[in-house]
């Protein structure tokens, strides 16, 4: 299969995009190295391949959970912008 200058118009039309006559050429024949190259690709043997979703094994990083001791309240507003007794103070949001 290969890519005519009609088949570049047509998706240049539905991309709505304008391209020169030189452009035109110029992308028929990029769009034609690329039909070239996944035809390689089609080429090579996958046999007893496993599919992938990406290039790395997803693996779970855990780590033991560690019991500390709780921050006090004090400890916890310490850096607060505002505050309102033991509460964080922020600017009505709702009107």
């Amino acid at each position: 299969m290969s890519v005519t200058i009609k088949d570049v118009t047509y998706i240049a039309e539905l991309a709505k995009l304008r391209f020169s006559e030189p452009e035109m050429e110029t992308m028929t024949n990029e769009l034609n190295n690329i039909l070239h190259y996944i035809a390689k690709l089609d080429e090579i043997n996958t046999d007893g391949i496993q599919p992938l979703s990406g290039i790395y094994d997803p693996v779970n990083v855990l780590r033991e959970d560690v019991e500390l001791q709780p921050l006090t309240s004090s400890e916890v507003l310490h850096n607060a912008p505002d505050r309102q007794d033991r509460f964080f103070k922020v600017p009505k949001v709702i009107g």
